[in-house]
């Protein structure tokens, strides 16, 4: 199904994923049931997923008999009171979900909209939106990504060499919080300006 389906997970794909765990019990709980019969069942239900997901993904028309489109419930910080009917959904579950979302006060958000997946997006108005480095005419420093150096005291060698980094600078990194066997380090990593994090392990005493 993909990664994002997780955290994407539509509705026809949700009914899928729960049909094809109990197809999944029954040959189990039935010795009696030949186990060709489940395989069969979730290999035609997978097969069945990956064809709506390949239609979805071609045709937005299908995608949106199929899916849905995503339904705007506070359009310009006005409540749109039929669409919050035709979904049933009440007042108190939308401000809950805006409460979730940081937005206490329903004069605070410009829009709200139910995406396909279920999930609540909230547009603030320009008055209520975080400043940026940008707004404020700053320059920002670039932080990168962070490389794990040591991970429950196994030291990466492929990122230090991907790093152009070696051994003996991990060492010398180490005596600097000191620690002397990278046995002893739980989690390290460092970040783009080569500044390193290193955090022990918790050592327990008899």
């Amino acid at each position: 199904m993909g990664k994002g389906e997780l955290a994407q997970m539509q509705p026809f794909e949700f009914v899928i994923t729960i049909m094809m765990a109990e197809l999944a019990v029954l040959p189990m709980e039935d010795l009696g049931a030949p186990l060709i019969n489940g395989i069969v069942a979730i290999s035609t239900l997978l097969i069945l997923q990956i064809l709506i997901s390949y239609i979805t993904l071609k045709s937005q028309r299908a995608r949106k008999i199929i899916c849905g489109k995503p339904s705007i419930l506070v359009n310009k910080g006005k409540i749109n009171e039929g669409e919050l009917q035709r979904l049933r959904i009440n007042i108190n579950d939308l401000m809950e979900q805006l409460r979730a979302k940081n937005y206490p006060v329903l004069q605070d958000v410009e829009f709200a909209i139910l995406e396909t997946n279920g999930d609540l997006s909230v547009i603030p108005k320009p008055n209520k939106q975080n400043v940026t480095i940008e707004d404020l005419q700053l320059q920002g420093s670039y932080d990168g990504l962070p490389t794990s150096l040591i991970i429950d005291g196994h030291i990466k060698y492929d990122n230090l060499s991907e790093l152009n980094l070696t051994e003996e600078w991990l060492a010398k990194e180490l005596k600097k919080h000191g620690i002397k066997d990278p046995k002893k380090v739980l989690f390290s990593y460092v970040d783009a300006n080569k500044n390193v994090f290193v955090q022990k392990k918790n050592e327990i005493k008899e």
